[in-house]
């Protein structure tokens, strides 16, 4: 089965991005694996503290993926898997997508802002010839009728 991976985070690009794969998915016969990246950073403090916040960003991601998983499944009948990694996000995503032969598709919401299409995408893009998938980029603009006419 061709998977469609979407990274899961903050930026509200994410949501056009997951509406996307998830219809995707649904409509050929695929599934969507969500990708959350844990930033090395965060825990930079002593170790008990380190660990706590550790386990806290773990269950943010969980809480977050829940609503995404939630539509999911009442809308497309996609039911995905999510997967927590720790790290820098363009290494842990291509190593992901070398990892799960599965995976046919990265899809990437792009920003909106005068600042460009994100720190993902623009570091992706230039990554993009190594990719051995194909990359789509939703623009984070556009309205939910327009992406499922397009899907």
């Amino acid at each position: 089965m061709r998977k469609f991976l979407v990274v899961l985070d903050d930026s509200r690009e994410c949501l056009n991005a997951m509406r996307f794969a998830a219809m995707r998915a649904s409509h050929t016969g695929g599934g969507v694996a969500v990708l959350s990246i844990i930033p090395p950073d965060e825990f930079n403090h002593w170790i008990g503290v380190g660990e706590v916040m550790r386990e806290e960003a773990r269950e943010r991601i969980h809480a977050h993926f829940e609503v995404f998983a939630k539509w999911m499944r009442d809308k497309q009948q996609i039911e995905p898997e999510l997967i927590i990694r720790e790290g820098e996000p363009v290494p842990e995503i291509i190593s992901y997508v070398q990892d799960d032969p599965e995976i046919g598709v990265l899809v990437l919401g792009a920003g909106t802002d005068k600042k460009g299409p994100g720190p993902l995408v623009t570091q992706l893009s230039r990554n993009s010839g190594s990719l051995p998938i194909p990359v789509t980029i939703v623009p984070g603009d556009l309205s939910k009728e327009k992406l499922e006419e397009i899907t």
